[in-house]
Protein backbone atom coordinates (compact mmCIF):
# COMPACT_ATOMS: atom_id res chain seq x y z
CA UNK A 1 0.00 0.00 0.00
CA UNK A 2 1.51 3.44 -0.87
CA UNK A 3 1.43 5.97 1.67
CA UNK A 4 0.16 9.40 0.42
CA UNK A 5 1.56 13.36 1.21
CA UNK A 6 -1.88 13.03 3.00
CA UNK A 7 -1.45 9.98 5.40
CA UNK A 8 2.37 11.07 6.02
CA UNK A 9 0.66 14.63 7.27
CA UNK A 10 -1.53 12.40 9.45
CA UNK A 11 1.02 10.74 11.10
CA UNK A 12 2.99 13.90 11.66
CA UNK A 13 0.21 15.51 13.34
CA UNK A 14 -0.37 12.65 15.33
CA UNK A 15 2.78 12.64 16.89
CA UNK A 16 2.87 16.11 17.82
CA UNK A 17 -0.77 15.36 19.30
CA UNK A 18 0.20 12.35 21.25
CA UNK A 19 3.62 14.32 22.92
CA UNK A 20 1.41 16.98 24.20
CA UNK A 21 -2.02 14.72 25.28
CA UNK A 22 -1.55 14.38 28.99
CA UNK A 23 -4.83 13.15 29.10
CA UNK A 24 -5.02 10.44 27.09
CA UNK A 25 -1.25 8.98 28.16
CA UNK A 26 -2.44 9.27 31.54
CA UNK A 27 -5.52 6.69 31.18
CA UNK A 28 -3.07 4.71 29.16
CA UNK A 29 -4.33 5.35 25.72
CA UNK A 30 -2.19 4.01 22.93
CA UNK A 31 -2.33 5.80 19.44
CA UNK A 32 -2.56 2.56 17.29
CA UNK A 33 -2.61 4.29 13.40
CA UNK A 34 -3.49 7.50 11.77
CA UNK A 35 -3.91 8.35 8.61
CA UNK A 36 -5.89 11.36 6.61
CA UNK A 37 -9.56 11.12 8.16
CA UNK A 38 -9.20 8.01 10.55
CA UNK A 39 -7.44 7.06 13.51
CA UNK A 40 -6.85 4.04 15.90
CA UNK A 41 -6.81 4.13 19.27
CA UNK A 42 -6.37 1.30 22.49
CA UNK A 43 -6.97 1.67 26.21
CA UNK A 44 -6.89 -1.46 28.63
CA UNK A 45 -9.56 -1.69 30.88
CA UNK A 46 -7.91 -1.04 34.93
CA UNK A 47 -9.19 -2.23 38.13
CA UNK A 48 -9.29 1.87 39.00
CA UNK A 49 -11.99 2.08 35.95
CA UNK A 50 -14.57 0.45 37.81
CA UNK A 51 -17.56 1.46 38.39
CA UNK A 52 -19.88 0.32 41.45
CA UNK A 53 -21.51 -2.23 39.05
CA UNK A 54 -18.06 -4.13 38.67
CA UNK A 55 -17.97 -2.95 34.73
CA UNK A 56 -15.81 -0.04 33.26
CA UNK A 57 -17.22 3.26 33.76
CA UNK A 58 -19.18 4.55 30.59
CA UNK A 59 -16.42 8.01 30.99
CA UNK A 60 -13.48 6.06 30.31
CA UNK A 61 -15.27 4.45 27.29
CA UNK A 62 -16.39 7.84 26.22
CA UNK A 63 -12.63 9.45 26.87
CA UNK A 64 -11.04 6.70 24.22
CA UNK A 65 -13.88 7.53 21.70
CA UNK A 66 -13.57 11.33 22.30
CA UNK A 67 -9.59 10.86 21.41
CA UNK A 68 -9.62 8.94 18.79
CA UNK A 69 -12.21 11.07 17.25
CA UNK A 70 -9.70 14.13 17.94
CA UNK A 71 -6.88 12.38 16.04
CA UNK A 72 -9.34 11.54 13.00
CA UNK A 73 -10.53 14.90 12.54
CA UNK A 74 -7.29 16.81 13.40
CA UNK A 75 -5.29 14.46 10.74
CA UNK A 76 -5.26 17.05 7.99
CA UNK A 77 -3.54 19.56 10.06
CA UNK A 78 -6.61 21.85 11.05
CA UNK A 79 -7.45 22.09 14.63
CA UNK A 80 -10.76 20.53 15.40
CA UNK A 81 -12.80 20.34 18.69
CA UNK A 82 -15.74 18.57 19.99
CA UNK A 83 -18.64 20.75 19.02
CA UNK A 84 -21.45 17.66 20.78
CA UNK A 85 -21.16 14.22 20.62
CA UNK A 86 -23.74 11.33 21.37
CA UNK A 87 -22.55 7.51 22.50
CA UNK A 88 -24.20 4.58 22.84
CA UNK A 89 -23.09 2.36 25.21
CA UNK A 90 -23.92 -1.62 23.90
CA UNK A 91 -22.39 -3.93 26.08
CA UNK A 92 -20.21 -3.62 28.94
CA UNK A 93 -16.58 -3.28 29.33
CA UNK A 94 -14.71 -5.58 31.73
CA UNK A 95 -11.22 -5.36 33.90
CA UNK A 96 -8.42 -6.76 31.60
CA UNK A 97 -10.29 -5.61 28.27
CA UNK A 98 -8.38 -4.00 25.67
CA UNK A 99 -10.35 -1.93 23.93
CA UNK A 100 -10.04 -0.09 20.22
CA UNK A 101 -11.47 2.78 19.79
CA UNK A 102 -11.76 3.16 15.59
CA UNK A 103 -12.23 6.95 14.28
CA UNK A 104 -13.50 8.07 10.77
CA UNK A 105 -14.69 11.47 9.67
CA UNK A 106 -17.58 10.65 7.38
CA UNK A 107 -18.50 14.22 6.97
CA UNK A 108 -16.74 17.48 6.28
CA UNK A 109 -19.14 20.68 5.69
CA UNK A 110 -17.06 24.02 5.44
CA UNK A 111 -15.98 24.21 9.05
CA UNK A 112 -17.67 21.28 10.83
CA UNK A 113 -17.51 17.33 10.67
CA UNK A 114 -19.09 14.34 11.52
CA UNK A 115 -17.07 12.11 13.13
CA UNK A 116 -18.40 8.29 13.66
CA UNK A 117 -16.21 6.13 16.10
CA UNK A 118 -16.99 2.23 16.84
CA UNK A 119 -15.60 1.42 20.35
CA UNK A 120 -14.60 -2.90 20.50
CA UNK A 121 -12.98 -5.30 22.84
CA UNK A 122 -9.98 -7.43 20.98
CA UNK A 123 -12.74 -10.22 20.96
CA UNK A 124 -14.46 -7.88 18.65
CA UNK A 125 -17.29 -7.34 21.11
CA UNK A 126 -19.03 -3.56 20.23
CA UNK A 127 -19.18 -2.01 23.52
CA UNK A 128 -20.01 1.67 22.03
CA UNK A 129 -20.84 3.52 18.78
CA UNK A 130 -19.95 7.16 19.33
CA UNK A 131 -21.01 10.24 16.92
CA UNK A 132 -18.95 13.80 16.94
CA UNK A 133 -19.99 16.15 15.52
CA UNK A 134 -16.49 18.48 15.17
CA UNK A 135 -15.64 22.02 14.46
CA UNK A 136 -12.27 23.49 12.96
CA UNK A 137 -11.05 26.65 15.00
CA UNK A 138 -8.78 28.28 11.74
CA UNK A 139 -5.66 27.27 13.07
CA UNK A 140 -3.43 24.95 12.51
CA UNK A 141 -1.85 21.74 14.67
CA UNK A 142 1.56 22.05 13.76
CA UNK A 143 3.86 24.89 14.64
CA UNK A 144 4.65 26.88 11.12
CA UNK A 145 7.70 25.06 9.45
CA UNK A 146 10.90 26.80 9.37
CA UNK A 147 12.02 25.58 6.54
CA UNK A 148 8.31 27.00 4.86
CA UNK A 149 9.55 30.90 5.20
CA UNK A 150 10.44 32.89 2.89
CA UNK A 151 14.37 33.76 2.44
CA UNK A 152 15.26 37.08 3.99
CA UNK A 153 16.63 39.01 1.21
Amino acid sequence: MNETDADRLARRVAAFMTARDSASSGLGIDLVSARTRHAVMAMSVRADMLNGHGICHGGYVFTLADSACAFACCSEGQVMVLQSSTITYLNPAHAGDRLTATATMTDLRGRTGIVDVAVETAGATRIALFRGIVRSVGASVLPPDPDDSPAAP
